[in-house]
């Protein structure tokens, strides 16, 4: 196993991460979504009250600055209720899950579906790894950073490729890429946008996230190349260490992501499940 900075610090950089995301978009754009935000007890707190998905509504990040206790997850659901959240998901580190979590779930209606790995990785081994890889990505495809003039196209693809709405969660996305430290990638297949990703620089972590590509360019090498790409970026930025995120394989699963992301030197630093709270509780 990896010796890396506690989950808290793991936690942290997604969190961080995510806050960023959803709140630096235009104000016109997160009223069209209702969206407000919070933190509480260190943890992050997202409502996206209009999101037909029920997917941006998060809280995470928990434990950074005081103990989960029933008090705080009471005061996390209150403000989802209030803000008029169908529904929200609670991510936890499992370092962090008090003793009485199972009356406290029950108490607010929480109930448990997927799992996230959490996954970590030394930046200079996801370089080496991807210097010394052999399968190189085909001839027609290339990644590149992001141009601004680009951002919006960037942003609507990745949300085309995850099956979300365009409408204003593009806009809100391709602002928030164009913050100093967020660093948004783009695979490219011939004149064709085919994929996207993002290197997050949280002090000397970086967060990896919004890796997608488009069906018909799958099997082509350009998930790998992203991973690179921001890998390389990292170093020359000066993180030592790569933070990333993907649904874990459940038996008869198969999650070309993770096994992407292990083949380049992640390992996985824990299993996070996702506590859903519903306001029909």
């Amino acid at each position: 196993m990896i010796k890396v900075e506690p989950p808290l610090a793991i936690e942290e950089c997604e969190a961080e991460a995510l806050f960023g995301l959803e709140t630096g978009g235009p104000e016109p754009v997160r009223s069209a979504l209702g969206m407000t935000a919070t933190r509480l007890g260190g943890a992050v707190v997202l409502a996206v009250r209009n999101d037909p998905t029920d997917y941006w509504s998060k809280a995470l990040g928990f434990g950074r600055t005081e103990p989960v206790t029933a008090e705080l997850i009471a005061e996390v659901c209150a403000f989802y209720r209030a803000a008029g959240t169908r529904r929200a998901t609670l991510q936890l580190a499992p370092s962090v899950i008090p003793e009485d979590w199972a009356e406290i779930c029950e108490r607010e209606g929480l109930t448990t579906t997927s799992s996230w790995a959490k996954l970590v990785a030394p930046v200079e081994e996801v370089v080496a790894r991807a210097d010394d890889d052999e399968r190189r990505p085909a001839d027609e495809i290339r990644v590149e950073p992001v141009e601004p003039g680009d951002l919006y196209r960037w942003a609507a693809l990745m949300l085309n490729v995850f099956g979300m709405p365009e409408e204003h969660f593009a806009e809100m996305f391709a602002a928030s890429a164009a913050e100093p430290h967020c660093h948004p990638f783009a695979v490219w297949l011939d004149d064709e946008m085919v994929g996207t990703a993002m290197m997050y620089q949280h002090g000397e972590i970086g967060q990896m996230f919004g890796g997608a590509v488009a069906e018909h360019a799958r099997n082509r090498g350009g998930q790998t190349e992203l991973l690179a790409a921001r890998a390389r970026l990292a170093a020359d930025l000066g993180c030592h260490l790569l933070v990333a995120e993907t649904g874990a394989e459940t038996e008869g699963e198969h999650n070309s992501s993770l096994h992407n992301m292990l083949n380049l030197g992640f390992q996985v630093a824990y299993e996070r499940p996702n506590w859903v709270w519903s306001s029909a509780e």
